[in-house]
C-alpha cells in the first residue's frame, strides 16, 4: 500500500480520463493521496474531487509563486476553508521560491501567515523550497522562537545532504518526488540515504516530474509513485515492502490520516 503525498489532480491535464488515472492509482496500490492547493480559488474543485474520490484528501493554501496576490485577508480566508471541511490535513503549499521570483517579501509575509493558520489549526504545513533553503530555515527558526512548534513536510525535495540536516532538526519530513529517479540527480539521491525511516515520504507532485521509467511522458500520475518508492528503496538498499509500509505509515501520521488495512482502501469516515 502506498500514499502519494502531493498531487493536482484539478489540472486540466486530468480533465479527460481522471477515472481512468483513479483506476490505475488503485491498481498500483495507492490508498491516500494528499491533494495541495496553489491558491485558495482551487478549493471548491479540490473539494468536489475529494468527493468523488473518497481516497483523497485536501490542502488549502497559497504557493508562492502566487504570491504577488497577497493580501492579509487571505490568511483568514485560508483560515475559514481549512476549518469547512473535515477532509482538509494539511496547508499549503506555502513556502519560499527565488528560483522564479523575487519577492520575498511577500512570499515571507505570506508563508508566516501560513504557519500561524497551521499552528492555530494543529495542521501540518506543506513546504515548496526552491533556490531558498536556507531562508526557509531562517524563517522556520524565527517561528518556532517566537510561536512555538510547527510541523510538516518539505515536498518535493531537491536540497544538499546539508540542508536536509537543517529540516530534520526543525522536526520536518522529508518527501521524494520523481526526481529521485533520475540518473545525475546525486544530491537527491544522497538525501534520501539520510533521512530517518520515520521521517520519509513519498510522492508524484503530479502532473510533473514524471519519474523514470516514465520519464517522457508529458503527465505524471499518482499510479508512478510506486517507481519512486522503488528507487528510494534502492538507494537506501532496504526492502521496497518495508519502505512502503513506512512511509504509508509516516503519511498517515503526519496527515492523520485513517489507517488503510490489507483487505480494503477504506474511504474516509
Amino acid at each position: 500500500m502506498l500514499v502519494d503525498t502531493h498531487v493536482h489532480l484539478n489540472f486540466p491535464e486530468y480533465a479527460p480520463d481522471l477515472e481512468a488515472v483513479a483506476e490505475r492509482w488503485r491498481s498500483a496500490g495507492v490508498v491516500r493521496l494528499v491533494h495541495s492547493c496553489v491558491e485558495p480559488r482551487e478549493f471548491p474543485v479540490i473539494q468536489r474531487l475529494s468527493a468523488q474520490f473518497p481516497e483523497l484528501f485536501m490542502a488549502v493554501g497559497l504557493h508562492p509563486l502566487d504570491t504577488q496576490q497577497w493580501q492579509p485577508q487571505l490568511k483568514e480566508k485560508i483560515a475559514s476553508l481549512a476549518t469547512s471541511e473535515p477532509k482538509v490535513v494539511a496547508i499549503g503549499e506555502t513556502g519560499l521560491d527565488f528560483y522564479k521570483a523575487t519577492n520575498r517579501e511577500q512570499q515571507e509575509a505570506a508563508f508566516w501567515a501560513q504557519l500561524e493558520v497551521a499552528q492555530a489549526l494543529d495542521l501540518p504545513v506543506i513546504l515548496h523550497c526552491r533556490e531558498a533553503a536556507a531562508a526557509a530555515r531562517d524563517l522556520l527558526q524565527q517561528f518556532v522562537r517566537d510561536r512555538g512548534p510547527v510541523r510538516g513536510v518539505m515536498h518535493c525535495w531537491g536540497g544538499t545532504p546539508e540542508e536536509t540536516a537543517w529540516f530534520l532538526e526543525l522536526g520536518f519530513y522529508i518527501s521524494f518526488s520523481g526526481t529521485v529517479t533520475f540518473k545525475n540527480a546525486k544530491q537527491i539521491h544522497a538525501s534520501a540515504q539520510m533521512v530517518p525511516s520515520d521521517r520519509l515520504l513519498i510522492e508524484t507532485d503530479c502532473p510533473f516530474l514524471a519519474p523514470v521509467p516514465k520519464r517522457g511522458e508529458k503527465r505524471n500520475e499518482p499510479s508512478y509513485v510506486r517507481f519512486v518508492a522503488e528507487a528510494v528503496a534502492r538507494l537506501r538498499q532496504c526492502d521496497l515492502g518495508e519502505l512502503e509500509q513506512q512511509t504509508t505509515l509516516n503519511a498517515c501520521h503526519l496527515f492523520r490520516l485513517p489507517l488503510p488495512t490489507e483487505q480494503s482502501t477504506a474511504p474516509f469516515s
